[in-house]
């Protein structure tokens, strides 16, 4: 009934209907490109920067994770066949045993194995050098992902200062007189620099502590395969 009645009506040359519709507010949806140049060069300048970081930071956690589930699978049989060799005489063939497996393990049971005939002490530093030389390795780049997690929401809070500067700056340039439309466009702007520094800090902080606890568990069996190893070579004095 009501809209029977504004279609009787006009507001001078128009139908209250189409009058009354084009006072409604229109939903307006922006595109990942509109976000990212609504800041002007300034915001495209840090969104860009964000974006590289991103891209960086996805790139490390994807390859470091695959680097450490590589470097944390270990035969069970390993240090037994070590054991067996070792306690037979066979140097050579525990050093191909080593060879033949790519594990930081292994690495670090091959240096102690041709130092065999040399004081214990010093196939224990020749083993722990090479421990950490293997820790260097999967450790890669780790320190580039933690910069990142802290960088990237910094960067993106500086894209909101410099938002607000130039919103205040157009305000001052008008006169004092304060402009809704212009005042929140700019706030709005302001405001996705620091949603975007977040979302990449997140992500860079989150692969990094799983990337860590991950490294974490595999130095622990490094350390507990150097100490089975040294049991090993006090075996034959025995």
């Amino acid at each position: 009934m009501f809209r029977n009645f504004l279609l009787q009506m006009t507001v001078g040359d128009s139908p209250a209907t189409e009058v009354a519709e084009a006072m409604l507010p229109e939903d307006k949806t922006l595109t990942v490109w509109q976000l990212v140049s609504s800041g002007g060069t300034g915001g495209a300048i840090i969104m860009l920067t964000l974006l590289i970081l991103s891209i960086l930071a996805v790139y490390i956690i994807i390859e470091r994770f695959l680097v450490i589930k590589k470097a944390s699978k270990e035969d069970s049989s390993f240090m037994d066949q070590i054991k067996d060799h070792i306690l037979d005489g066979k140097i050579d063939a525990a050093k191909s045993l080593c060879n033949s497996n790519a594990s930081p393990i292994a690495k670090m049971i091959e240096k102690g194995v041709s130092r065999i005939g040399k004081p214990l002490s010093d196939i224990s530093i020749a083993v722990e050098n090479t421990g950490k030389i293997e820790l260097n390795k999967l450790e890669k780049n780790l320190s580039t992902l933690a910069t990142i997690s802290g960088a990237a929401p910094m960067i993106g809070f500086l894209g909101t200062v410099i938002g607000m500067i130039l919103v205040f700056h157009k305000m001052a340039a008008g006169g004092g007189g304060v402009d809704l439309q212009t005042l929140s466009d700019g706030i709005f702007t302001a405001m996705v620099t620091t949603v975007a520094g977040l979302i990449v800090g997140i992500i860079a902080y989150v692969g990094y502590n799983t990337l860590v606890a991950r490294v974490e568990k595999i130095v622990f069996v490094m350390e507990a395969r150097t100490v089975e190893f040294l049991d090993i070579l006090h075996e034959p004095a025995v």
